[in-house]
């Protein structure tokens, strides 16, 4: 057995190593979280109770595979298959953590990587202007090198459009940039290979002083391809229409640095925004009758929001908060009358070169409207991610994120339990993804590497990326300074 396989069944049965566990802060025993989110993600990966016959009644332990199987060989639901829940118990059991193995590696920092959607394109942004795109299903080549246009300290964000035709990039700025994915040159360099066309978030009113001081943190394409939405450093939220090349809407969002937004689902109506004002807060674009106005505010963490993870279904989010921990929202908890009110401590903190106060991981926000928090990763430096994993697997009945500390960090979104931790880098681990079919995880990390987490593994050794960075060079591929 795996030790986090053991670690696991410890933390269910309560006998987990000090500190291997999740803290559990709102709840008692081994229901951490009592919510019909519980429900929802245990029929999603939970065995048919036919299969799992014979073990009803110990509900702490997972249901064996093999029990599964002949089950599913005697047609004993009737079906003579696996539903997508059978499947996602058997495959969530299997996490994927063995490694690292390079990807790559590049002399600057990893900010940003993520696969498409499909799982057959990977991008990483780095912060000396290069945003690779490997093509995953033919052995990580690189398909497009690119070289940024006026970048501002780093590429902060990137986004693939839904088709995979287009990608964004975004800086300390307030041009986004695009690039055609499926041009036929391999090396993009802004405006001497390929046009990288700019698509300016400002709007009529701004001065110069105001235009040189706005950034953008986040930027992400909606479901239909149509709209960007932004998240930006004068403490707004941006919507650009791509068909008409503007933007069309601005929000005077919050009362500081707007950090991260996303859309809550396909429909595009919701957005989720958090902000170094320490708030998540809702946005219903059909209903803007005082423009501005949320509906509604989520108050819980201490300090200011680096990230945030909509689940798809309108309802529930992840945020990671500069107060080192990761929290669950329902947005029907919300609250439009939420007064803002300062952070219940007063030490200076400041997350970019300090570490966190111990006295400070011990307090709770006294109107704390999270369903659940968990504990364990370090949120530190810059804005380190989280989300939840793929649904096609694991039936999200994970949730994971990168840590200061150069890991990356696994819990169980409904026990609270950390199930895995991924220690192999040796800087801050940014920014990571799940590939949404397979038992595969990338991190990218402030030490260059892109490594590759796998279940069970390549038979290739673990090695360091400095022989792929070689090949790249030879083939006339790096840009590096």
């Amino acid at each position: 057995m795996s030790s986090f396989r053991k670690n696991v069944d410890a933390c269910n049965d309560g006998n987990a190593p000090k500190g291997y566990c999740a803290n559990q802060d709102y709840s008692e025993g081994s229901d951490y979280l009592v919510h019909d989110i519980a429900q929802h993600t245990n029929l999603r990966s939970g065995p048919h109770e036919l299969l799992s016959r014979g073990v009803l009644g110990k509900r702490k332990l997972p249901v064996s595979p093999v029990k599964m199987l002949v089950g599913r060989e005697g047609n004993c639901t009737g079906r003579g298959r696996f539903s997508s829940a059978d499947g996602c118990h058997v495959l969530s059991r299997y996490l994927p953590v063995n490694g690292p193995r390079w990807v790559d590696r590049l002399q600057s920092r990893a900010y940003v990587s993520q696969f498409s959607a499909d799982g057959s394109l990977f991008v990483a942004g780095f912060q000396k202007s290069h945003i690779r795109i490997y093509d995953v299903d033919k052995g990580w080549k690189v398909q497009k090198n690119i070289l940024a246009k006026s970048l501002r300290w780093t590429i902060t964000d990137t986004s693939l459009s839904p088709d995979q035709r287009f990608l964004v990039y975004s800086s300390l700025s307030p041009v986004v940039h695009i690039v055609n994915v499926r041009s036929a040159a391999s090396e993009s360099i802004a405006n001497i290979t390929e046009i990288h066309d700019g698509l300016d978030f400002s709007v009529d009113g701004y001065n110069d002083d105001d235009y040189d001081a706005l950034g953008i943190f986040s930027v992400k394409f909606s479901t239909d391809g149509k709209e960007l939405v932004a998240a930006s450093s004068d403490n707004s939220i941006y919507v650009y229409d791509l068909e008409s090349k503007r933007p069309s809407l601005r929000i005077p969002a919050h009362r500081s640095d707007v950090n991260t937004v996303c859309f809550a689902d396909e429909t595009g109506h919701l957005l989720f925004s958090g902000s170094d004002d320490h708030l998540c807060k809702v946005w219903d674009r059909r209903c803007f009758g005082t423009r501005g106005k949320a509906a509604g505010v989520l108050i819980g963490h201490l300090e200011g929001i680096t990230f945030i993870d909509s689940r798809g279904d309108g309802r529930y989010f992840i945020s990671n908060g500069k107060d080192q921990t990761t929290k669950l929202w329902d947005i029907r908890k919300m609250s439009s009358k939420t007064p803002y009110t300062r952070r219940p401590r007063d030490s200076d903190f400041d997350y970019r070169w300090m570490d966190y106060p111990t006295h400070a991981r011990a307090l709770k926000h006294p109107h704390d409207q999270s369903l659940a928090t968990y504990r364990g990763h370090n949120v530190l430096r810059t804005l380190i991610r989280c989300y939840f994993s793929p649904a096609y697997s694991t039936g999200q009945k994970y949730i994971y994120t990168g840590s200061s500390d150069g890991s990356l960090y696994i819990y169980d979104l409904v026990t609270g339990a950390q199930v895995a931790s991924c220690h192999g880098h040796e800087k801050p681990v940014r920014d990571c993804s799940w590939h949404p079919l397979y038992p595969m995880i990338i991190t990218s990390s402030w030490d260059g590497v892109i490594a590759r987490w796998e279940f069970p593994g390549s038979e290739e050794e673990p090695s360091e990326a400095g022989g792929r960075r070689q090949e790249k060079e030879k083939e006339g591929l790096a840009f590096e300074d």
